[in-house]
């Protein structure tokens, strides 16, 4: 999944995985879960739709329960549903954890579902993903060493907020990188702290005993 038409149709069966939805509510949707700087015009969107339908990915309402939803004589809407095959197509797209689902144009959209993903395809998308930072954030400290002395400010600027934006990413990533890890861990049986519950407890019971010896004589020499 390259272009962009490969993230609109992933992030439009995500939308339409959850609950059916007409045109409208599903471009407001998109242009949340893509952003702010990716609007979604409806010459674009009816497209992806149009393809989706020929594929047998989605399906519209029947029209009788689009009429009965809609009364008074308003125009009716076109909900859109996933159908079956649309279900099963959608979990292949989120269980690919290739070099595709790590670049600049795709990453976004994985994360954005993230909740439904299995726990190693999320551990491998951020850990493909902070690799290509890493290799990026070489490439470009290693351009501005050599280039600095040639560049003028405003150019050196940006350059220079380009490598700080790159490593704020870096960092975010190691922390949900992390997050995962621990998330993952689970305590083995008979774990490290029971040795020492046992030890306090087996402290209490020598006391204990004690106390009954002292206030019962013949219980000490039974």
């Amino acid at each position: 999944m390259s272009r962009r038409g490969g993230v609109l149709e992933f992030a439009t069966l995500g939308l339409l995985h959850d609950t059916p939805m007409h045109g409208y509510e599903l471009r407001k949707r998109l242009n949340t879960v893509l952003g702010p700087f990716r609007a979604i015009a409806y010459g674009t969107l009816y497209p992806c739709l149009k393809s989706l339908l020929e594929r047998g990915l989605i399906m519209e309402e029947e029209p009788e329960q689009v009429a009965a939803a809609l009364a008074g004589g308003k125009r009716a809407r076109i909900v859109y549903k996933l159908t079956a095959h649309g279900k099963e197509h959608f979990q292949e797209l989120l269980s690919d954890s290739g070099v595709n689902s790590w670049e600049d144009e795709n990453f976004g959209v994985h994360f954005a579902f993230f909740s439904r993903t299995d726990r190693e395809v999320r551990m491998r998308i951020l850990e493909g993903r902070r690799s290509k930072l890493e290799e990026r954030l070489e490439r470009v400290r290693n351009s501005l060493s050599s280039t600095r002395e040639r560049l003028d400010g405003y150019t050196l600027e940006l350059q220079r907020h380009g490598l700080e934006s790159v490593e704020r990413e870096v960092r975010w990533l190691n922390e949900l990188i992390n997050a995962e890890r621990s998330a993952g861990e689970t305590p083995e049986a008979g774990g490290g702290e029971q040795p020492e519950k046992t030890e306090k407890n087996t402290g209490t019971t020598t006391r204990q005993n004690h106390q009954d010896a002292a206030s019962d004589p013949s219980a000490a020499t039974s």
